[in-house]
């Protein structure tokens, strides 16, 4: 294997056991197991790396694996020259600056759906504790109060449920509510196929006025950035819940203290906030914390043992699936291939700036050296082309060097 950068510097071939591996934030053990099996350097390091100690592992780094906390900016990412892929080992991308990485060569994939049930399944215990009120009287017996008690405590059964991003973990969580009884509206502003008998409301405003407890799942967009305020929180049924699992940005903190003191909402359960810490600390703190009946837990909807060793083989599936055949499928950030490598041949992956030519450009090179090209794919998008090509060995270094020296080149590699 071999990495050319844009510059005319020779390429370098490295096998895989000089390969380096940097995973960050704890990330599962099943990861670095699938990484060590076939062959590469892996370092695992329990916390976040700040923006200098990160540009200084980059230096070295071929493959980085994060969870939520670290941030890979612009300015991380512009001296790593040997990094050739990214790995999100969680459901959001928002941490990292992927048009910077893809301007890179660098695509970035995420794991959409091995913490799907661990969510899901958070959520439908959340709706059973607010309606119970099961969290203040675990609280007060801690503290050696006994207060039985059933006013405002129901059950579950028939009330309605009001999924706001019909994604992965939302259809799973409408799946499990109807399971106990609930009855399921949903909101998305794409169309979504709707599971079971939930059913698809035709505006948010539709859904807060129908939903005793309201659920979030969407990713952290412009969109989506506050899309819970003031004016949404009076559109709520009085005495309903909302549940916040999605990111921390989504939800107005100030106007739902106020919606949880004067009563209009008779509980909320929030997982995530606008700001969280880099590692587990001591002094926490948020407006909601003391108010009844409000859930608060530290950004722990995906976390579990199930959850962690699933991310960490989905993630390391699709970076091993890249390193070693080049393809993208999955990626968040990059054009989508995926080929079968022929055997007999030399595979070579070139992301280039996507211009007019490139294409008439590369096989100029082939045909000038009477080679043949048994495969070729090649997918762009408005700013990059990805281009993957097996071809005859005999003149596939000739043939890689001389791409990597096109102008338009951005990264090219070649797989022996």
């Amino acid at each position: 294997m071999s990495d050319s950068q844009p510059s005319s510097a020779h390429p370098t071939s490295f096998s895989k056991d000089k390969i380096k591996v940097l995973l960050l934030e704890n990330i599962h053990e099943s990861a670095k197991e699938m990484f060590a099996a076939d062959g590469f350097q892996v370092e695992m390091l329990s916390t976040a790396l700040g923006e200098d100690e990160l540009k200084a592992k980059l230096a070295s780094v071929h493959v980085l694996g994060i969870r939520s906390k670290t941030q890979v900016s612009a300015a991380a990412l512009a001296d790593a020259k040997r990094l050739l892929a990214l790995g999100c080992f969680c459901i959001g991308t928002n941490q990292v600056d992927l048009q910077a990485a893809k301007l890179h060569g660098v695509p970035v994939f995420n794991a959409p759906f091995s913490n799907t049930r661990s969510v899901a399944e958070m959520m439908i215990a959340e709706i059973i504790m607010l309606a119970r009120q099961l969290g203040d009287r675990s609280r007060e017996v801690h503290a050696g109060k006994w207060r039985k008690v059933a006013s405002n405590c129901h059950e579950v059964r028939g009330k309605t449920v009001g999924i706001i991003g019909y994604g992965h973990i939302g259809r799973q969580v409408g799946v499990l509510a109807e399971m106990i009884g609930l009855r399921v509206l949903f909101y998305d502003r794409t169309t979504k196929l709707p599971m079971g008998n939930n059913r698809c409301c035709a505006s948010l405003a539709e859904l807060l006025a129908e939903a005793d407890f309201v659920t979030l799942h969407v990713p952290a967009t412009r969109e989506t950035h506050e899309m819970i305020g003031a004016a949404e929180l009076a559109q709520m049924k009085r005495g309903s819940y909302l549940l916040n699992a999605s990111r921390g940005t989504v939800v107005q903190i100030p106007p739902l203290t106020a919606a949880l003191k004067s009563g209009h909402l008779a509980g909320a359960a929030v997982d995530v906030y606008p700001e969280e810490p880099e590692s587990n600390v001591d002094n926490f703190k948020s407006e909601l914390q003391n108010l009844p009946n409000v859930v608060l837990t530290p950004h722990v909807g995906g976390s579990t043992g199930e959850a962690q060793a699933a991310i960490g083989r989905e993630v390391a599936t699709s970076l091993l699936k890249f390193i070693n055949a080049g393809s993208t499928t999955g990626a968040v950030n990059f054009p989508q291939i995926e080929m079968p490598h022929l055997p007999g041949t030399h595979r070579i992956l070139n992301v280039h700036r996507n211009v007019p030519g490139v294409l008439r450009d590369v096989n100029h090179i082939v045909s000038d050296r009477d080679a043949n090209i048994q495969g070729q794919m090649l997918a762009t998008d408005a700013d990059i082309g990805y281009l993957i090509m097996d071809l005859d060995q005999d003149v596939s270094d000739e043939v890689h060097a001389a791409i990597g020296k096109l102008r338009t080149n951005i990264r090219t590699r070649i797989l022996y």
